[in-house]
């Protein structure tokens, strides 16, 4: 049954594999502009350099607040130390319970 279905499926692949795909097509929209159907246009150098420069700024902002203001990330306040919690703090009831 396999075998069946595999010589439909390979002859399918054959017809989509001989069909010609159609061209890149420019249409013009009502505003005016020109747009391409799946071509990409390089990007201007300015706007490259432009996009460079922000993510270094972005990335010297963070690690910067990240190494001098590194509170707001852990908090403002001491972490507590556990080993003066007690056992009524920590739910721990009393040795001479019975449970």
């Amino acid at each position: 049954m396999l075998i069946s279905r595999g010589f439909g499926l390979a002859k399918n692949v054959a017809v989509i594999a001989t069909r010609k795909l159609p061209k890149t097509v420019v249409q013009t929209r009502n505003s005016g502009h020109s747009y391409m159907y799946r071509d990409v246009k390089e990007a201007p150098r300015k706007d490259v350099w432009m996009a460079e420069i922000s993510t270094g700024i972005m990335w010297w902002w963070v690690l910067w607040h990240m190494w001098h203001d590194w509170g707001h990330i852990v908090g403002e306040f001491d972490y507590p130390d556990p080993s003066k919690w007690t056992n009524e703090e920590l739910g721990i009831p009393p040795d001479d319970v019975d449970l």
